[in-house]
């Protein structure tokens, strides 16, 4: 539904927001009015204290005015639960509405400052319940008034304007025409909306330092951001409504789905004794991945017993030993690298801590175990790497003997550019080689690691050919197919469940905008029903919904038109907008290009239910899978857990050791020697 426009603007709230806000004040003003009575009517025909007159205007008023409140409010619930998302018609009254309970604020801010000037002056010799009473009122009052205010803000939208729509009978081709004074327009609004999404990232990072490299990033995001939600009218309850809608629906057709379907595996992996011996391989270096993260995961993993052990090594004066470590002035991180992977001290060739926009710490070490030079790299944990998450736009890598464009992720590509300057020009692998030539090297790394680890691989491929990259978890939007391909050889990407992160890319975002466009438009449901049972379904399970739509009510003779209301949903045509009438328009013709994951792809996934009680017993399969898989986002609970180092080390510790179980809440498998 597009934004409410009151006031002369456009707000960040549709006309069918104000629900559940409106219910809660009114549950609210309801008590406050109940007792409000009760203090009158045990005070009636008693008001002979000092200022009594006052308190009796006081009271009355307040009665009238909580009143006039609650009639408003219901009003304005029952008008917002009329209608769907894109039928706004029997809203129409909301705004009259509205302007009636804004100027309700008027009396009620009077009244709180009489009652605080009676509750001073006048109220010597009277009840001191009633007093409190009274005080309590004012004090409800003000704040009332103060969250208001705080919620009109928040509601706020500074690109708002009273902007209509185009019209409804008009065809979608004529409005695609722009002519020259409309293009200029549009030019002048998309840059002006860049410009407000670089002072809010600027506002949301103002802990950082304005450099020029900071500021390259906030304007490439604010491009990016800007771009993507600039073709849609939508508000954020309307995309809470479509990811509840979508999940249903994911559910619906999986439920569905022949059980006897497994995944497809890659053409060019073997299967049998590859696939368990990559999982073993695997398995170990997510010990390292995961301990990348340094304290704050160790932490953590190990609630009880961790800080006890970490505390007996920081802020111990070990200068001496301490000089291949930057950036970790107390030594809790590489204390708890030392205690997640079970090295010594002396296996460690250099240590980074250092963490600025496009440069994230990394380790390089001596595996024994596996004979290997491991290079570690560290997934998010700060805001300059979320600001080099979101530097996704492509960036060129080109690579020898590769057919097809080859292109990365801009702000993976510069990390693992960063780190790679770093080995080589420091002299980190001469200096790790020259203790074990024999060993081959090694990348791993979790998340934003492993798409930097998977990058830095192909930059290192050509100086050391039998290395081997394990990505776990990383960012969907990657890599150029050409590359995807190139790197089947040498990386291997792991990816638990539904994880989310593996499956972001901006087509797939753009293809996510689409499905939740279509299936938003052609609800017939109001929000507020979306919204209760959505969250019913999340918390409790049960059926999906049955996805009702507007074509239900519709005449034979008119199901070959397309619904208008899908179409109101867009201000102006993009490219990444197909064709809502159908899933069969391809849902990556998008203005992007194409990222996908690195290298062959080791899917785990969870057998039996999709819900299980807390602490039955959890068992995984793992199979080969295709980067084409992961095309699409799925909506679930798990998407955001999924993606947790802990849990995908715990999966993988439970395919090579034969523990099908954990206990609740999720947490990392423990050995004797790494007690991640």
């Amino acid at each position: 539904m597009p934004g409410m426009v009151a006031f002369g603007r456009r707000w960040g709230i549709a006309s069918d927001d104000l629900v559940f806000p409106g219910s809660f004040e009114m549950l609210i003003r309801v008590l406050w009015w109940i007792g409000t009575l009760i203090l009158y009517t045990y005070h009636k025909g008693h008001f002979d204290c000092h200022g009594g007159g006052v308190l009796h205007s006081y009271l009355v008023g307040l009665l009238t005015i909580l009143g006039l409140i609650v009639f408003s409010l219901g009003a304005i619930v029952y008008v917002s639960a009329q209608g769907t998302i894109t039928n706004p018609g029997p809203r129409r009254s909301l705004t009259a509405l509205v302007y009636l309970r804004a100027l309700l604020y008027l009396p009620e801010l009077g009244w709180a400052c009489l009652g605080a000037v009676w509750v001073s002056d006048d109220s010597q010799g009277c009840d001191p319940a009633t007093v409190g009473a009274v005080i309590a009122a004012v004090v409800a009052s003000w704040i009332i008034l103060l969250f208001t205010a705080l919620g009109v803000v928040f509601v706020f939208d500074p690109m708002g304007s009273p902007r209509s729509g185009p019209g409804s009978m008009e065809p979608l081709g004529v409005r695609d025409m722009e002519s020259s004074e409309g293009s200029q327009f549009l030019s002048t609004a998309r840059s002006v909306a860049v410009k407000v999404w670089e002072s809010r990232l600027r506002l949301l990072c103002c802990c950082l330092p304005h450099d020029d490299s900071h500021r390259a990033a906030f304007s490439s995001i604010a491009q990016l951001v800007s771009g993507f939600f600039s073709d849609t009218d939508l508000v954020p309850s309307d995309i809470a409504a479509g990811l509840a809608l979508l999940h249903q629906e994911q559910d619906k057709k999986e439920q569905s789905r022949d059980p006897d379907v497994i995944l497809t595996h890659s053409p060019s992996s073997p299967l049998g004794e590859d696939l368990e011996s990559e999982l073993e391989k695997a398995a170990h270096c997510m010990q390292f991945a995961a301990a990348a993260y340094g304290w704050p995961m160790y932490i953590y993993s190990n609630p009880l017993t961790g800080p006890c052990k970490l505390s007996k090594d920081c802020c111990k004066s070990r200068a001496s030993e301490y000089e291949i470590v930057g950036g970790d002035h107390l030594g809790c991180h590489f204390s708890s690298i030392l205690h997640s992977t079970g090295l010594h001290y002396r296996d460690f060739i250099h240590v980074s801590f250092h963490n600025q926009i496009y440069e994230i710490p990394f380790f390089v070490a001596l595996d024994h175990k596996r004979e290997a030079v491991l290079v570690a790299v560290r997934g998010t944990l700060s805001l300059r790497d979320v600001l080099t998450d979101l530097s996704a736009e492509c960036e060129n890598l080109p690579l020898e003997g590769v057919i097809g464009a080859c292109y990365a992720h801009k702000g993976i590509c510069q990390a693992a550019g960063y780190i790679y300057k770093k080995l080589m020009n420091d002299g980190i692998l001469n200096q790790a080689f020259s203790i074990a030539p024999e060993y081959k090297l090694v990348i791993t790394g979790h998340s934003l690691g492993g798409g930097t680890a998977a990058l830095l691989a192909v930059m290192l491929k050509n100086s050391f050919p039998t290395l081997k990259c394990y990505s776990f978890s990383p960012p969907g939007g990657l890599v150029s197919k050409a590359l995807a391909d190139y790197t089947k050889d040498f990386v291997i990407s792991v990816v638990l469940g539904k994880d989310l992160v593996p499956r972001l890319s901006l087509p797939n975002m753009e293809d996510l905008k689409r499905r939740i466009l279509k299936i938003v438009s052609n609800c017939n449901k109001p929000k507020y029903r979306i919204l209760l049972q959505g969250c019913w379904y999340e918390l409790f399970g049960g059926e999906p919904d049955d996805f009702p739509t507007e074509m239900d009510n519709r005449r034979e003779e008119e199901l070959s038109q397309p619904l208008l209301g899908e179409e109101s949903l867009i201000i102006r045509h993009s490219s990444s907008y197909q064709s809502l009438a159908s899933d069969d328009s391809p849902a990556h013709t998008a203005t992007h290009l194409p990222l996908f994951l690195p290298g062959r792809v080791l899917h785990i996934t969870e057998e039996g239910p999709s819900r299980r009680s807390c602490f039955s017993r959890v068992r995984y399969r793992a199979d080969w899978s295709s980067e084409m898989s992961f095309r699409s986002v799925l909506i679930s609970p798990r998407m955001l857990t999924d993606h947790m180092p802990d849990v995908v080390l715990r999966a993988l510790l439970s395919l090579t050791t034969e523990r099908p179980f954990s206990l609740c809440p999720s947490m990392a498998a423990h050995n004797q020697h790494n007690p991640i």
